[in-house]
C-alpha cells in the first residue's frame, strides 16, 4: 500500500516537473527592447547608478553610452530612460496616452493616498476631471493675478527682513530666506492668511520629500510581500502622511466653519475653491474632504518648493557669473529708478526682458525635478523601434536634455543671452527645453510658480548689492543639488546684503 502511495506522489511531483519545463522551454515572442547597460542578478542595474552623487548624472552617462532611449532594471522594475529630445517628444506626443499613467513606488504610493490625488492619479476620468479643475479654477490666470497683492506684501517683508541684516553688515543664509518667503506666500495664497500649522504642516512635509529621495527595497521588489512587510520606508511614509492629513482636515475644519460664519477674504484661497466647488456639488467627480487632502499635498508639493529651489539657483548662478549680475541689476534699476517698492503692475508695465532670460537659464541648467515624475507605460507598444512591455516605468531626463552639448553651446555655462532672438519656451512644445514637462502630465501650476518668483527676484536685484563671504570666489560657489525628486541646492547661499536703495516699510 505504501509503495502505492510513493508511486502516486512520485508521479505527481513529476507531472509538476514536466509543466513546469514545458512552461520554461516554451518559446517567447523576443522582446525588441531598447539597449541598456549589462545587469545583476536580483539588484539588476542599480550597480550602475550609484556611481554619481544623483541618479540623473549617473542616468545621463550611461545614456551617453547606451542611447537616448535606454532600458534599465531597478530591482525587478523595468525602467526606461529618455533622454534627447526626440525621444522626450515621442514619449510625451506621439505615445502620450500610452504613457500617461504614473509609476507608483511603494513610498509615493503611501504619501499620495495609493495615487488619489492628481499628480500621480491614474489616468481617467477622475483625473481628467480634476485636472480640469486644478487648470481652470486653481491656476487660471485670473486666479494667479488675484494673489498679487498677496506677493506684493510678502515681497516686502522679505526685503525688510534683509535690510535689517544689511544695516548690522550680517551674513545671511539667503536659501532658508527664499524658502521661508516662498512658504509664507503660498500659505496664503492657499488658505487665505497665515496658519498656525504652518511651521508643523512643513516639517512634515519635508520629512515626506526627503522620504522620497532613496529607493527601497520595498520600491524596487513591488511583488514581494516580504520586502513589503521588512521594508520601513512605507511604514515612515504612512507616518509622514497621517501626520499631514491631521494638520490639512483642522485647516479645511476651520475654513469650513468661517464659510459657515459668512467670513470673507479679499481673495478666495485655493482651499476656498475647492470647498466652494464641493458645496455646489455640481461636478462630475465627487471631492469628498479626502479628495481636497490629496490635492493640497500635490499643490504645496507643486507651488512652494519647486519655486524656492528655481529663485535660489537664480540667485547662485548670478554669483558665479558677476558680469551677468551687473546686467540684471542694471535693467531693473534703469526700469524703476526712484521707487521704494517694486509691484507687479511696475514689472508689467517694464517688460523686464534680461530678467526672464535669467529664470529661464535657471530652469534650463537647474530644472526644478531633473527626471519628470516617472510615467508607466499602459501597454505594450512600440518607440522609434524598440518594444516597451506594459508596467515599465519612464523618467524623461530633463536635466541632461538641457545639458546636452548637441542641442545647447557651452551648456554648462550660465548664460541667459542664448534665449535671446528665439522662441524656446516651457510652454511643453520645445522638447529640449522641458522644466516643466509636456503632454497630459505637464506641471498645471507653472504661471503661479514663475509670478512667486518674478518680482522677488527683480527686488532681490534692485534693492542689495551682494557679496561673498571673505575668501570665497565666485568659482567657489557651490552648485551640487541635495538628493531627492526635487534638485534644491545641497548648500546653503551664504552672502551679505548690501543696501543700494533702501527698500520701503512693509
Amino acid at each position: 500500500m505504501e509503495e502505492k502511495v510513493l508511486l502516486a506522489v512520485a508521479v505527481v511531483v513529476l507531472l509538476v516537473v514536466v509543466s513546469k519545463l514545458k512552461s520554461l522551454l516554451v518559446t517567447k515572442p523576443k522582446l525588441n527592447l531598447p539597449p541598456g547597460p549589462w545587469t545583476l542578478p536580483l539588484i539588476g542595474s542599480i550597480h550602475h547608478l550609484v556611481t554619481s552623487p544623483s541618479i540623473y548624472r549617473a542616468m545621463r552617462d550611461l545614456a551617453q553610452k547606451h542611447g537616448p532611449l535606454m532600458m534599465l532594471r531597478l530591482g525587478e522594475v523595468p525602467t526606461l530612460v529618455v533622454s534627447s529630445p526626440e525621444t522626450a517628444q515621442a514619449i510625451t506626443k506621439t505615445h502620450d496616452v500610452t504613457f500617461a499613467d504614473r509609476h507608483l513606488n511603494a513610498t509615493i504610493g503611501v504619501l499620495t493616498y495609493n495615487g488619489t490625488d492628481l499628480v500621480f492619479g491614474t489616468y481617467g476620468e477622475r483625473w481628467r476631471q480634476l485636472r480640469k479643475i486644478t487648470v481652470l479654477e486653481l491656476f487660471s490666470v485670473a486666479r494667479v493675478q488675484s494673489f498679487q497683492r498677496i506677493r506684493e506684501e510678502e515681497v516686502a517683508r522679505f526685503m525688510q527682513s534683509l535690510a535689517a541684516s544689511a544695516g548690522a553688515g550680517a551674513t545671511v543664509n539667503l536659501s532658508k530666506m527664499i524658502s521661508r518667503f516662498i512658504n509664507d506666500t503660498f500659505v496664503r495664497e492657499s488658505i487665505g492668511s497665515r496658519c498656525k500649522y504652518q511651521d508643523d504642516y512643513l516639517d512634515a512635509f519635508d520629512t515626506a520629500v526627503r522620504q522620497t529621495s532613496v529607493l527601497t527595497v520595498a520600491d524596487l521588489f513591488p511583488s514581494s510581500r516580504l520586502m513589503q512587510i521588512l521594508g520601513t520606508a512605507p511604514r515612515n511614509a504612512l507616518k509622514c502622511r497621517n501626520r499631514i492629513t491631521r494638520i490639512l482636515e483642522q485647516i479645511i475644519q476651520e475654513q469650513v466653519e468661517a464659510m459657515d460664519r459668512g467670513e470673507k477674504t479679499a481673495h478666495e484661497s485655493l482651499i476656498g475653491v475647492l470647498l466652494r466647488l464641493q458645496k455646489e456639488a455640481s461636478l462630475p467627480v465627487e471631492l469628498t474632504n479626502d479628495t481636497i487632502v490629496a490635492l493640497m499635498f500635490d499643490l504645496f508639493g507643486a507651488g512652494s518648493d519647486t519655486s524656492s529651489t528655481t529663485l535660489n539657483w537664480c540667485m547662485t548662478e548670478l554669483m558665479r557669473y558677476p558680469a551677468t549680475m551687473a546686467k540684471a541689476q542694471a535693467e531693473v534699476r534703469e526700469a524703476f529708478k526712484g521707487k521704494t517698492r517694486i509691484t507687479e503692475d511696475d514689472l508689467a508695465g517694464a517688460e523686464l526682458i534680461y530678467l526672464k532670460l535669467v529664470i529661464k537659464e535657471a530652469l534650463r541648467m537647474h530644472c526644478p525635478v531633473p527626471l519628470l515624475l516617472p510615467r508607466q507605460c499602459r501597454e505594450t507598444c512600440q518607440v522609434m523601434g524598440y518594444d516597451i512591455p506594459k508596467g515599465t516605468s519612464v523618467f524623461i531626463n530633463v536635466w541632461a536634455i538641457c545639458r546636452d552639448a548637441k542641442y545647447w553651446e557651452d551648456a554648462e555655462e550660465f548664460r541667459p543671452e542664448r534665449f535671446e532672438n528665439t522662441n524656446l519656451d516651457y510652454k511643453g512644445t520645445n522638447y529640449e527645453f522641458l522644466p516643466f514637462g509636456s503632454g497630459r502630465r505637464m506641471c498645471p501650476g507653472a504661471n503661479l510658480g514663475l509670478a512667486n518668483i518674478e518680482l522677488a527676484l527683480a527686488s532681490l536685484l534692485y534693492h542689495y548689492n551682494w557679496k561673498l563671504p571673505d575668501g570665497v570666489k565666485p568659482e567657489d560657489v557651490q552648485v551640487w543639488e541635495g538628493p531627492g525628486l526635487i534638485a534644491k541646492k545641497k548648500t546653503g547661499l551664504i552672502l551679505h546684503p548690501v543696501t543700494c536703495i533702501a527698500p520701503a516699510d512693509a
